[in-house]
């Protein structure tokens, strides 16, 4: 529905309302129009008016003015049979604020914030697509990937492709290459593994123990990765064991003091499937206006919002996306999310990057949002707009904040690997320390002198998004978070067999990375 979002159609609504209120008797007083101005932004202002003029005949006393309490009350109790707690921080389900209840007075606000970014791409992308650019790129992807593969006890005694293939018959050998190819068979798998210098093929039998063979059912084409493999009487190498960069296992940085963060993404506003409704419960919710008293604390201990990508629906990303589009204008979708925005806490911060949905290049790495696109979300309020991948440290916890569209490629040619379990597939991006590491299928990719998918910094959370899927896991010592979405099923979805966990939102309380996801679906 577009009704809201043009300004002359939101003044007209609004003038209906109030009409519609004094046809019904009553009047609103200065703080109610505020406050219903505010509303129609997201909401639609005659609706809403009929429902509270409805429901007040119904009183056995009647107000002769409708005050903003009046409307507030409405709101809470509209919405009371409409929230309920997954894996909440506390055990008991939420009830909604009670207006006699004490005002909301969130931690949050008193604290000061603690944002630093520590890397973004935005800067210092310069591709022109040169082959001179694809060169660099992978030659730098392998340098630091082997950088990393030789920084493992068991992997410094690696030699070259080159010297592997002179070695003696039934030598045991160690090679870093980059996997260039892969050809599945019952018995047995072919890998083709390139270095600098030369190239060789190294042959996985289906005999080998359950754990090596399922590292080379997982194998990605374009990885970076350490071969333990005998030599043959041909160039042939028998492979024994994989071993990949890795990350260490470490312990993660907490904060200091209670805070949380909100993790989120892929709100696609303009689809039609946008959950509107629900999204609006979770500004209530950040604003201390729906939870009992447990609730309302965690919601106030929220400092940091954290948007990983496809703020928009976009503009003809997949087939037959128009007839399912309510905003068929990208600009006016970035202004509907402005209008969101802005009803965000103003002591919270705003971390946002782009996804494959918004309005900047397709190809990896993404830089942060046009102000020629969105320049109202950007008015709106203060925002800290990155690229996309970006690392970012919040109150002393390293965020690694991905929108994710390489998942696709991780779950195509990865065996038992699914968009039901998204925290399984971003393990095996840590673990090849590389984001987006195959070259060509699903996911664009541009090339630069510098690879920004490697991951050099190991992140204390990761969080990505794009497959709509909620999920959470810890990887040595890493907390492992996809944020779901606020789209419900597109036919699209439906396609491909889909099935999205929309409106369910993880909240990360900072100081112990101990996490509870929020369900602001209705019942």
């Amino acid at each position: 529905m577009e009704r809201w979002e043009d300004t002359e159609a939101l003044s007209e609504r609004l003038q209906k309302a109030v009409s519609h209120t004094m046809r019904a008797g009553f009047q609103l007083d200065v703080e109610a129009f505020t406050l219903l101005e505010t509303l129609s932004r997201t909401e639609d202002p005659v609706v809403l008016m009929e429902n509270i003029t409805k429901k007040i005949d119904e009183a056995e006393q009647k107000p002769l003015f409708i005050t903003r309490n009046l409307i507030e009350e409405f709101i809470r109790a509209t919405a009371q049979s409409q929230i309920e707690a997954v894996e909440p921080l506390p055990t008991e389900t939420p009830t909604l604020l009670d207006a006699r209840k004490e005002a909301f007075k969130p931690h949050a606000k008193e604290l000061k914030a603690d944002v630093k970014v520590l890397e973004d791409p935005t800067a210092d992308i310069t591709t022109v697509g040169s082959l001179e650019e694809y060169q660099e790129y992978f030659l730098d992807r392998f340098r630091r990937l082997q950088r990393y593969l030789r920084q493992r006890m068991d992997a410094r005694d690696a030699t070259s492709l080159s010297e592997a293939i002179k070695a003696p018959v039934n030598t045991k050998v160690k090679v870093i290459g980059m996997l260039t190819e892969k050809r599945e068979s019952q018995q047995k798998t072919f890998l083709r593994l390139e270095d600098t210098e030369s190239a060789a093929t190294i042959i996985a039998y289906s005999n080998l123990e359950a754990s090596v063979r399922e590292r080379v059912q997982t194998l990605l084409l374009d990885q970076v990765v350490c071969i333990s493999a005998v030599k043959t009487r041909s160039e042939l190498l028998i492979l024994e064991d994989i071993l990949f960069p890795e990350i260490p296992q470490r312990k993660p940085n907490k904060a200091a003091e209670p805070v949380c963060a909100a993790l989120i993404s892929d709100l696609h506003i303009g689809s039609k499937m946008f959950m509107r409704t629900e999204f609006n419960r979770f500004l209530l919710w950040l604003n201390g206006k729906l939870g009992d008293e447990r609730w309302r604390e965690m919601a106030g201990l929220v400092k940091y919002v954290v948007i990983a990508g496809d703020l928009v629906d976009g503009i003809g990303i997949y087939p037959k996306q128009t007839k399912e589009l309510a905003i068929r204008d990208i600009h006016r979708q970035y202004a509907t999310v402005s209008k969101y925005v802005e009803q965000i806490p103003d002591y919270v911060e705003l971390l946002i990057i782009p996804g494959n949905h918004d309005a900047s290049r397709k190809a990896l790495p993404q830089p942060a949002l046009p102000k020629e696109y969105a320049e109202p979300l950007y008015e709106s309020r203060p925002i800290h707009s990155l690229g996309n991948p970006c690392s970012a440290s919040l109150h002393g916890v390293e965020l690694l904040i991905y929108h994710g569209r390489s998942l696709d490629d991780v779950v195509a040619n990865t065996p038992n690997a699914s968009f039901d379990a998204p925290e399984e597939a971003m393990k095996l991006l840590l673990r090849g320390r590389h984001l987006a590491p195959v070259y060509g299928q699903r996911t664009p990719i541009a090339p630069g002198k510098r690879d920004f998918l490697v991951v050099d910094r190991v992140p204390d959370i990761f969080h990505a998004g794009h497959v709509h899927v909620e999920g959470h896991d810890r990887y040595r010592g890493v907390l492992i978070v996809n944020s779901g979405a606020w789209q419900k099923q597109t036919e699209y979805m439906n396609r491909l067999g889909l099935e999205p966990t929309p409106g369910i939102i993880p909240v990360v309380d900072l100081q112990t990375l101990q996490i509870a996801t929020l369900d602001f679906r209705a019942n």
